[in-house]
């Protein structure tokens, strides 16, 4: 039965113990799940439901290869893009379109309050990068940083309610020389993974998330913040994918994640990048044996070097293919990825390309009721319906907006076929009418 009272440190633990927690009952009740289907995989870390016990207006998602495919979308501040309530407006047009989880890459101002606001007020899973925020928050150059002050802006994000977090615990000083003996062709493209190697280079030490890991699952277990493993090696460009260091690292993830379940804290584990098409099935088969089933987390990937400008189609393409296979969250891609700091309208086309490329995917895998919304939409069609199909589109708008501009002389046709519907007649045609052509 539900507790009243906090029994347990994470919703891992709950699970392990049996208990059902409010969040987990309602993401059962999303997912068109029983409790009990829902709570092994949440005891056995194959679902997480990323809920800091300081985040109070979250509205639980569960997210695992089983369940639909969940979206996250990047926001946050930049020196050349300083506004903070544009990027809040980001932030309502996002969970307003349906994204599941926000993620607060700020690298520039006072991070503190735009964050507690977004956790404040946003139902969306909240996460961050703190890597990212310990310059900041310091205002200290990288090398003047210490472990323990990395270790301090992940306990900062805890406590202000941050319910994932994502840490390039997977490489190490042993990395240093697989990428310079290795030779690739973009080196490391993570923004995070690039700061851990750069302060493994200026200070000599070993990285300071996988040597005091430890400390972190404490930090992460009092709060149940996610571990999301960051993938410093991932695939920049098609070059790289499948290379020895993103495989390396992935190894070196799938240990980790056994040391987080042994405290009972939750694990998402990222995954590329940039990679052919033809690869990225097998990437999502091998992360799931390597990480014995963790809810794998993939940006993109993208499937052509050669797209700026259209980066959220070629992210949407193989996102596709790599949440049919196996992926449990897709981090949205915009038209300005590699170009600039998104505006709105990229917002918004970065996450219809998401939604359309989670959707697919969970067509294809069978996910509960992924495809009632199509049905409902092929008899809206068939019934020349055009106000219930406003009501399946992924993007209504859009899509009112097009037949409004090009309006038909008819209104049971469209402006492309007039009364050479195939649709107005098959439909008069077994209503037994005439059908008029001319």
């Amino acid at each position: 039965m539900e507790k009243k009272t906090r029994e347990y440190a994470t919703q891992m633990e709950a699970a392990r113990k049996k208990i059902i927690t409010k969040e987990l009952r309602k993401v059962a009740e999303k997912e068109q799940m029983s409790v009990e289907e829902l709570l092994p995989l949440v005891a056995e870390g194959k679902v997480v439901i990323c809920a800091n016990k300081n985040h109070t207006c979250i509205e639980p998602q569960g997210v695992g290869s089983m369940l639909r495919t969940k979206i996250n979308v990047n926001l946050g501040v930049s020196r050349d893009c300083k506004d903070y309530n544009v990027e809040m407006e980001k932030v309502m047009q996002a969970v307003h379109m349906g994204a599941e989880a926000i993620m607060d890459l700020s690298s520039h101002g006072d991070t503190i309050p735009f964050r507690r606001k977004l956790i404040a007020e946003c139902p969306a899973m909240i996460g961050t990068v703190p890597i990212y925020d310990s310059v900041i928050h310091y205002q200290r150059d990288l090398d003047a940083l210490t472990a323990q002050d990395f270790i301090d802006v992940v306990r900062l994000h805890a406590q202000d309610g941050v319910d994932f977090v994502t840490l390039h615990c997977g490489i190490t000083r042993k990395t240093i020389e697989q990428i310079r003996k290795n030779n690739r062709k973009m080196n490391i493209v993570s923004r995070g993974g690039s700061l851990v190697f750069a302060w493994m280079c200026m200070t000599g030490n070993e990285n300071p998330f996988y040597e005091y890991f430890d400390e972190i699952l404490e930090i992460c277990r009092e709060y149940d913040v996610t571990i999301s493993l960051g993938d410093a090696c991932r695939p920049g460009c098609l070059a790289d994918a499948s290379d020895v260091c993103q495989i390396e690292e992935l190894v070196r993830l799938g240990e980790l994640t056994k040391r987080a379940w042994e405290k009972d804290v939750q694990v998402m584990v990222e995954g590329p990048g940039h990679m052919p098409m033809d690869q990225i099935a097998a990437n999502m088969k091998i992360q799931q044996t390597i990480c014995c089933g963790a809810p794998f987390y993939v940006l993109g990937p993208l499937v052509t070097d050669i797209a700026p400008g259209y980066d959220h189609i070629t992210a949407a393409i193989g996102g596709s293919i790599a949440a049919a296979a196996g992926a449990a969250f897709l981090c949205y891609v915009t038209p300005a990825e590699h170009l600039a700091l998104p505006n709105l309208e990229d917002v918004k086309q970065g996450i219809i390309a998401s939604k359309i490329a989670a959707h697919a995917a969970d067509l294809a895998k069978g996910v509960r009721g992924a495809r009632v919304i199509d049905d409902r939409m092929a008899d809206a069609r068939r019934a020349l319906d055009w106000e219930a199909q406003w009501e399946c589109a992924i993007d209504s708008e859009t899509a009112k907006r097009i037949r409004e501009e090009r309006k038909p002389e008819y209104d049971d046709t469209c402006s492309m076929c007039g009364k050479f519907c195939a649709v107005r007649s098959m439909n008069k045609a077994l209503a037994g009418e005439h059908i008029d052509i001319l």
